[in-house]
């Protein structure tokens, strides 16, 4: 049942672990934080001094995963110390990205770092050159799920998810929720599987959600308003819908990180709209592109050669270092080279 997957030589790296940094992507969003933490409660549960570190801020929604004894660590916030404890680790877990270049500002003091790395991702094209272990697949929803398999395969765990702390095992499964849409996107028959034992082990998948998705503030709602009556954008010829959000409109309805999670969903619910996007400015100047699509559209193609980035079938993502005015033009000519008409 589940996922095959072989952990004796990561199964090694952890029984030599004496102080660890998990760290994630930049821009976190539910499954980069709800693997850190899941990774990190689970490290600190064999004895190992574990630091959990995210490059930025991660959306308030998810603030109820950081635990106290072990709070994580935002770069942007906090740069001395989160390089500190990079420079003194002997083992570093990085998960849910395919690169360090998608840590940021933390990509230099990773490289230089002499800890052993391990790299856990669902995504496509590795780098592997700086890694001790790759463990990666993307026959799973998540990076959460991906390590809860792995989890499940190590001998102190012995697939009993009773094992693990409570709090490691809501972590994934708000990994897994968030990183599907609440099962809407790339989902499998394992997924499934996961959800099943992490209910039967004792999260309430209910409380969940409500923790998630039902505790934002009224300024995102009415920023969702404004994005789907006065920025979405049809495009019929090609079965397409997007979205562009300036920095300026962000501040003007007060943007909080993580306050767009999902938007890019919603034209999918027209009938004729087979791929949406949402093009996010970011303070640091570059365009962050989220691509969804339905049944039988790859997204993941079109954000490969043509947004920087990658993904699933359905759900991909990437990156823009043009202006904001000039995203609109940018992404009709990519429809048009793409699908050659």
């Amino acid at each position: 049942m589940g996922l095959d997957i072989r952990v004796s030589k990561l199964e090694g790296i952890l029984a030599a672990a004496k102080k660890a940094v998990v760290v994630s992507h930049h821009s976190p969003d539910g499954d980069a934080v709800g693997s850190t933490v899941a990774c990190g409660l689970y490290l600190a549960q064999r004895g190992v001094a574990v630091t959990l570190v995210l490059p930025g801020a991660m959306p308030d929604n998810l603030n109820f995963l950081s635990p106290a004894e072990h709070p994580i660590l935002i770069h942007e916030n906090t740069p001395e110390a989160v390089e500190a404890a990079i420079a003194a680790a002997d083992t570093i877990i990085c998960l849910d990205f395919s690169g360090l270049s998608r840590t940021e500002y933390l990509e230099q003091p990773l490289r230089e770092s002499r800890a052993v790395k391990v790299l856990i991702d669902h995504h496509a094209s590795q780098e592997t050159e700086p890694f001790a272990e790759v463990i990666a697949t993307r026959e799973v929803s998540s990076a959460s799920e991906l390590l809860f398999w792995i989890l499940m395969r190590m001998s102190d765990v012995a697939g009993d998810a009773k094992r693990l702390p409570i709090r490691c095992l809501e972590a994934l499964y708000t990994g897994m929720m968030t990183d599907t849409n609440n099962f809407a996107n790339s989902v499998f028959p394992s997924t499934f599987e996961m959800a099943s034992a992490l209910i039967a082990a004792g999260v309430d998948k209910a409380r969940l959600y409500q923790q998630i998705f039902n505790v934002f503030s009224e300024s995102r709602m009415r920023l969702m308003g404004y994005l789907l009556k006065d920025k979405m954008t049809l495009v019929p010829e090609y079965g397409a819908a997007f979205m562009v959000l300036s920095e300026a409109e962000k501040q003007s309805y007060d943007y909080r990180p993580g306050d767009s999670e999902g938007f890019v969903n919603l034209p999918l619910s027209i009938a004729s709209v087979r791929i949406s996007a949402l093009f996010t400015e970011t303070p640091e100047g570059y365009i962050r592109v989220s691509l969804r699509s339905k049944i039988g559209t790859d997204v993941n193609s079109l954000a490969r050669d043509y947004f920087n980035g990658g993904g699933h079938v359905n759900a991909a993502g990437g990156r823009l270092h043009i202006p904001v005015d000039a995203v609109a033009a940018y992404f009709l000519d990519s429809l048009k080279k793409h699908f050659g008409r």
